[in-house]
């Protein structure tokens, strides 16, 4: 038996604990059974992200003439595009396993683990103990049961980031955040798109007006099915049969396709690991049971990640891994993860990105709210980019003006966020934050404290007494209006004048 201070599962953001707690003279196990690197890297942000941005250059052809450039079209080289991707995340996953092959402190074990005992471990036919374990082993696609889907063969997000030839068309099972990205990807290059999703909206977490909005754009773009589910599938001569059916009307269609990608959310790895040797107890999904230390039910093991069901984003596995080092090396000064303006994205098109409640949320939660919004074509950059669909909305509360939610859907609204995060993690978190900023004009970002300034009839308290009062900016155009909520009410269309 090989005894370690700290073994980590997964070489995603754990190898970064793995890496640090080495660093502090602890001596590491790092243990992965797939590309070093973890979801990210070889499956998941980065390499979409590289594709993704083939699929932007391609959309941004085919607006040009909106721009005064004529073009006379473009091909695509789908397999030289996938390789430059393919190249640069294998060779980076393959440089860190160099490293660590070659690395005495952390020691890397390859393969599949499983718990034997509390913080202790077989893999590769070896058996490791530590005093304190963390486990930040991820997520995998999640398969729905659907008659003839096993036997007819699918890809999942996994699959559908390395494929060496672009299908003509796509079925897409899912209408979540991979569902929208992966649409985008390769209907912006040319193939066919095919969307089936079971509920009412595309996105449907978002904030409800957001993900209205996005399903009209995406309606209009690709054939998209919602309130609709795959009952069915099979394949003959390389075509895809999907049966589907309306959830509310039982009517069937079928469609047909060259290829099928199933995007119906992930599932924790947690079902791989032998968990109840260790003590470590899931939810009902699967999910790791953590405290507000990260510390799971088995005293002296951590977990971080999708593998908990928290924000199944990189940045947030990345942010929990800080706390988890802290608690992990000094147990005596345990803190508590910081949550708070977690924010996330959508790398579709039009970009989607978030941060804080959602007005759903707090009308659900009966909380007063103002709705301060501005749309991108009223901006000098957004007209100049014609961006005529994009909006920024804020959530405000009304006495205090601290941003409880602020929705973006539009051009780079994954960089313009930034501000908003900035300016409610740090200070007192109003929307003041952003109104005392000097903005450039007309750089894009104007248009957060466009619609940051866009509120009024807001009631404050004063010596007892309540006193509305009205801020508007004094060269906003009229046809922009904000409303005061009181746990109720329905935004108007960010669109309509």
């Amino acid at each position: 038996m090989e005894l370690y201070d700290l073994i980590v599962i997964g070489s995603g953001s754990g190898l970064d604990v793995a890496v640090a707690a080495s660093n502090f003279g602890k001596k590491v196990a790092i243990i992965e059974k797939g590309a070093l690197g973890g979801t990210c890297l070889n499956k998941g942000c980065i390499p979409s992200k590289m594709l993704i941005h083939s699929a932007d250059v391609a959309e941004s052809i085919k607006r040009a003439e909106l721009f005064g450039i004529k073009t006379s079209g473009f091909a695509v080289n789908f397999d030289s595009l996938v390789k430059r991707v393919t190249d640069e995340v294998d060779g980076e996953s393959a440089r860190i396993e160099a490293a660590l092959q070659h690395s005495s402190n952390p020691v890397l074990y390859k393969g599949q683990c499983r718990f034997t005992a509390p913080r202790t471990v077989e893999v590769a036919g070896q058996t490791l103990a530590a005093e304190k374990v963390l486990i930040a082993a991820g997520s995998c696609p999640n398969i729905p049961q659907i008659k003839g889907l096993a036997g007819a063969g699918f890809m999942t997000s996994d699959d559908a980031l390395r494929l060496n030839r672009q299908p003509a068309s796509l079925a897409i099972l899912g209408g979540g955040y991979i569902a929208a990205e992966l649409a985008h990807f390769y209907g912006s290059l040319g193939t066919k798109v095919t969307i089936v999703q079971r509920g009412g909206l595309l996105i449907p977490s978002e904030d409800e007006e957001v993900s209205q909005h996005f399903t009209h754009i995406m309606g209009e773009k690709y054939r998209v099915y919602t309130r609709s589910e795959a009952v069915e599938v099979s394949r003959s001569n390389g075509v895809y049969s999907v049966t589907i059916e309306n959830t509310q009307t039982r009517a069937r269609s079928v469609i047909n396709s060259d290829a099928l990608l199933v995007a119906v959310g992930r599932v924790p790895n947690s079902d791989l690991l032998d968990l109840q040797n260790a003590g470590v107890r899931v939810d009902s999904r699967g999910y790791i049971i953590t405290d507000d230390y990260l510390e799971t039910t088995s005293p002296g093991t951590f977990a971080l990640g999708d593998i908990i069901g928290r924000f199944p984003f990189k940045h947030a596995a990345n942010h929990e891994s800080d706390y988890a080092l802290q608690n992990i090396l000094a147990p005596e000064q345990k803190m508590a993860v910081d949550y708070y303006a977690m924010p996330h994205a959508i790398f579709a098109s039009p970009q989607i990105a978030g941060v804080g409640k959602t007005e759903r949320q707090l009308k659900e939660e009966g909380a007063r709210y103002v709705v301060a919004k501005w749309n991108y074509i009223d901006s000098g950059m957004g007209l100049a980019i014609e961006d005529r669909t994009g909006f920024v909305k804020f959530l405000l509360d009304p006495t205090s003006l601290v941003i409880l939610g602020c929705h973006i859907m539009g051009t780079d609204a994954a960089s313009i966020i930034h501000e908003v995060i900035v300016a409610m993690r740090c200070g007192h978190g109003s929307i003041m934050n952003i109104l005392g900023a000097i903005h450039i004009h007309p750089a894009l970002p104007e248009v957060i404290r466009r619609a940051a300034s866009n509120f009024r009839a807001l009631q404050h308290e004063h010596n007892g007494e309540s006193h509305e009062h009205e801020h508007e900016h004094e060269h906003e155009p009229a046809h922009q209006h904000e409303h005061t909520h009181d746990g109720g009410g329905t935004a108007p269309d960010p669109n309509t004048p």
